[in-house]
């Protein structure tokens, strides 16, 4: 069974994403064929939990991944940091076996 985890960072970062929109069950997390590494990871929100959707949930957020995504995402933990005036979503995946330059894509 694929297992993704989130940081209590990235966990205060969605529940505030969320509580600013007033609505939402979580954060759809998925990845698509993108840039010049092979693909990119792609974030929305969730406002269900669609057929056959894996559900991770840590530090009271959840986190819905389609299941054509989680070969990709397992074993991924989502962090949210902030290095210098940048705030993003990091994921820290162990099957990311390189990265294009601009770190927006990346191979598997």
């Amino acid at each position: 069974m694929a297992r993704i985890s989130i940081t209590e960072s990235a966990a205060h970062q969605i529940r505030h994403v969320l509580d600013e929109r007033g609505e939402g069950m979580g954060l759809r997390v998925a990845v698509k064929p993108s840039g010049c590494s092979g693909y990119s990871y792609v974030l929305d929100f969730a406002d269900e939990v669609a057929s056959g959707d894996e559900v991770f949930e840590d530090h009271g957020v959840r986190l819905i991944v389609d299941p054509e995504a989680l070969e990709i995402l397992d074993g991924t933990e989502v962090d949210y940091v902030n290095e210098g005036l940048n705030r993003f979503f990091r994921f820290n995946n162990p099957n990311v076996t390189d990265e294009c330059g601009c770190g927006e894509s990346f191979s598997v």
